[in-house]
């Protein structure tokens, strides 16, 4: 019982009747079958995705970068869903990257995070 009280959202789920886990299961598998391939490009200095969301307009979508991660989500009213998550091999500048919706094609371009040394020289005495 610890586990439950000290999680109560998975409490939740666990104890979710079946019908409504099955539907949950049955929409994102649904979701995931429309969602096409994304197109990969990169070079020195960003990664560059190209994503499907045709229906959706740039208020409807949510992207979030953390570290290596991106994470795009369309937001509640949307005239449908669309959610993915893609780990990049190297972390992402989110000040500098870019996004643009133009004819149902999200194109982003996420610029490479430049990694900083922060040693420090110590002198000998």
């Amino acid at each position: 019982m610890l586990f439950a009280s000290t999680h109560p959202a998975l409490r939740r789920n666990v104890f979710a009747t079946t019908d409504r886990s099955l539907e949950r299961f049955l929409n994102s598998a649904r979701a995931e079958a429309n969602q096409s391939a994304p197109r990969y490009q990169q070079d020195e200095a960003a990664f560059h995705i190209a994503l499907d969301v045709p229906g959706i307009a740039r208020e409807q979508l949510a992207i979030s970068i953390e570290g290596p991660v991106v994470r795009i989500v369309s937001r509640e009213g949307a005239p449908r869903q669309y959610r993915a998550a893609y780990e990049l091999p190297q972390d992402i500048d989110a000040a500098r990257s870019e996004a643009k919706l133009e004819h149902g094609v999200l194109n982003l371009k996420l610029s490479k995070k430049v990694p900083v040394s922060n040693a420090t020289e110590i002198t000998i005495q």
